[in-house]
């Protein structure tokens, strides 16, 4: 028998979560998000599940040929944009699209011509202060791009929300005012929203969104979770109980004895853990799933294994099932029990981990 930590992956949910996309923004095309592995998905699964979607963001090179090996024939778009000239070429072999944020890669398309010119996103930056041509560039730089005979016309125009996340806080609208004055009288195509701006910013969603978080059925928002607006978790991270045993008043419990049995009591070890993706230090009492009930966790978890209180699950047994986050415990529960996010904790997900398909 196999180790029995797995994912369990539900296209349809993916399939369900775009539709929901597609609702909230109907006049808008679709960027759907890939990168990372799909969000830890697995990146040409999720793209080839999704054939209607406008186009697939991923960050860099490696990740867009990945998907062209597996046949997806979608535009591709380079987020983080090119990171060496040598590049160029297979860009263009590819059918790459490009997003340009810095100066660097302005004069990389003016001093190297490709064979044939390359689609290209110019992203501006509106208050995040991460990637972006200056407020102050912006017109400057748009112009060379548009006299460049290495770039196809029309150019697109993006940004990206730095607390799209806070509907309520002022920032956002600060950015799309501020990208609505750089990109006044520039022609294309503008992309503003993520997963965040897509749900609570509805004067943002332009010609194109760019969805990822709540393409796998997460909630961008803290406090919140996908099935709040109508998103169906993709992922459920399973595993079973190992070994059971009957432990008495104060023993301790793991590595760093960090926690202490209260009474007489059942423990139960999973073979699940770190090494698998599930985080190290979250915090005790933070719910695992035992036969479909909510148990808490209990002590420190380990590479391969963690420890969980079943006093309410005094019939448990060896093999019984667990359920790490799923459709029944959401992922953003967790990651508030570990001190992260529903997005790290889907893209921590380690390759040794079984993953099934349905």
């Amino acid at each position: 028998m196999s180790r029995p930590a797995k994912v369990i992956l539900k296209l349809d949910a993916l399939r369900h979560n775009f539709k929901q996309i597609k609702k909230l923004a109907p006049h808008s095309f679709v960027l759907a998000m890939v990168k990372s592995n799909g969000y830890g998905h697995g990146i040409e699964r999720v793209a080839l599940a999704l054939p209607e979607a406008d186009a697939f963001g991923v960050a860099c090179m490696e990740e867009g040929l990945l998907l062209r090996a597996a046949g997806v024939r979608n535009p591709i778009v380079l987020i983080e944009g090119l990171f060496s000239e040598d590049e160029l070429s297979q860009a263009v072999a590819e059918n790459f699209t490009l997003v340009v944020h810095h100066e660097a890669q302005v004069r990389m398309l003016e001093l190297h011509s490709p064979s044939a010119p390359l689609s290209v996103w110019l992203k501006i930056d509106t208050g995040m202060h991460r990637l972006g041509i200056a407020f102050n560039e912006v017109k400057e730089v748009y112009q060379r791009l548009f006299a460049c005979p290495a770039v196809k016309k029309p150019l697109g125009l993006m940004s990206h929300f730095a607390m799209a996340e806070d509907a309520d806080h002022v920032h956002t609208e600060q950015q799309i005012l501020q990208f609505d004055k750089a990109t006044a009288g520039l022609t294309g195509f503008h992309s503003l929203c993520n997963s965040a701006g897509i749900i609570a910013w509805p004067s943002a969603r332009r010609e194109w969104v760019r969805p990822g978080l709540m393409l796998y059925g997460a909630s961008p928002f803290v406090g919140q979770q996908g099935a709040d607006y109508e998103l169906q978790p993709v992922m459920s991270l399973q595993s079973k109980l190992i070994a059971i045993h009957r432990l008495v008043k104060d023993d301790c419990v793991g590595y760093g004895r960090t926690w202490k049995c209260p009474e007489d009591m059942l423990i139960g070890v999973a073979a699940v853990g770190y090494g698998d993706g599930y985080p190290q230090y979250t915090k005790t009492g933070t719910s695992i799933l035992v036969n479909g009930q909510r148990c808490p966790l209990v002590g420190r978890v380990s590479m391969d294994m963690l420890t969980v209180d079943l006093r309410s699950q005094p019939d448990a047994k060896v093999g019984d099932p667990i359920v790490l986050w799923g459709e029944t415990l959401p992922v953003e529960e967790v990651a508030q029990g570990s001190h992260t996010s529903a997005y790290e904790l889907l893209t921590r997900i380690t390759q040794r981990v079984k993953v099934i398909v349905t």
